[in-house]
């Protein structure tokens, strides 16, 4: 039946508006010429065309264009990566310079070939934006870098202004979805990032369409409010391509309030919930959030 479903047409509320203006093919002449990527692209992320058009913003993904894992929802080409570059944290803070961005979120591809998980480059990255970009909020979104927590504490010493990292799906789902991380470790990742830096708001993202049941999800939050996550973002599963996992179901614009509902009742600071929302979506206003809720507590 799910076989059968792939191939319906996708609902209305699943059409991309695209918007090629001056911002969005300046913004991609720049990552050309930088050499950098982004997940917006590599990932093929539905709302590249809001993000770079209209927002001007745009998520940075480092330490190369390949991921050692093979998560099954994940369009990012995988394989055996190139050495790491290292003058690509001040390429990254340099174009974060020129496009003049108020918020900027830095992810990575998994690098489980390297000893730090590629901490070392993340922590530069972040320190080079700094320098160049001190009005800026950063956010940095990486892998579960293999578990061992010095690679995160190197990354939190830079203190971020938010610390995202994706528990993706539910529990039942996550040995299928997702390739060498668990779904406990991605917990505690997230429970130690905030046991370093308490004051650092901490965030998580869940994909859904892919055969999970409600009761599944309210338990995916509730596991992430235990480990004192601030944010929380839900967005609709799109098969990236044939390789990939079906979906499941195609979630209604509704169903998705509800949920932000729900979220926000079990006390997340903020969370966003819609059919195209991915991880970085607004994430320049969640950040103002999480700012506002620690006023509002000090």
């Amino acid at each position: 039946m799910a076989e059968k479903e792939e191939h319906l047409r996708k609902p209305e509320w699943l059409k991309i508006k695209l918007n090629t203006n001056e911002n969005y093919t300046d913004l991609k002449k720049l990552m050309r010429e930088q050499n950098l990527h982004t997940v917006c692209e590599e990932a093929k992320c539905p709302n590249i065309h809001e993000c770079w058009a209209v927002r001007r913003t745009a998520t940075f993904m480092i330490l190369g264009a390949v991921c050692t894992r093979a998560c099954r929802f994940c369009a990012v080409k995988t394989g055996l990566p190139t050495e790491l570059d290292l003058a690509e944290p001040e390429r990254v803070a340099d174009s974060v310079a020129l496009m003049n961005l108020k918020h900027v979120v830095v992810t990575a591809v998994a690098r489980d070939d390297q000893k730090d998980g590629g901490a070392g480059v993340f922590a530069e990255t972040v320190r080079a934006i700094r320098r160049k970009n001190p009005f800026t909020t950063i956010e940095v979104l990486p892998s579960d870098m293999g578990g061992i927590y010095e690679n995160l504490k190197a990354l939190m010493d830079t203190k971020p202004d938010i610390l995202n990292h994706n528990i993706e799906t539910v529990r039942r789902l996550t040995p299928r979805v997702r390739a060498r991380a668990t779904y406990e470790r991605s917990l505690e990742f997230l429970r130690r990032a905030k046991e370093m830096q308490p004051d650092i708001p901490t965030k998580s993202s869940l994909m859904i369409g892919l055969g999970e049941t409600k009761e599944e999800i309210l338990e995916a939050m509730d596991d992430l409010r235990a480990n004192n996550v601030d944010i929380m973002t839900i967005g609709q599963y799109l098969q990236p391509s044939k390789k990939h996992l079906k979906v499941q179901k195609y979630y209604h614009p509704d169903e998705f309030a509800e949920l932000r509902e729900i979220a926000m009742s079990k006390g997340f600071s903020h969370c966003e919930a819609g059919p195209l929302v991915r991880s970085s979506y607004h994430a320049d206003e969640q950040v103002n959030a999480a700012a506002k809720q620690r006023q509002a507590q000090a």
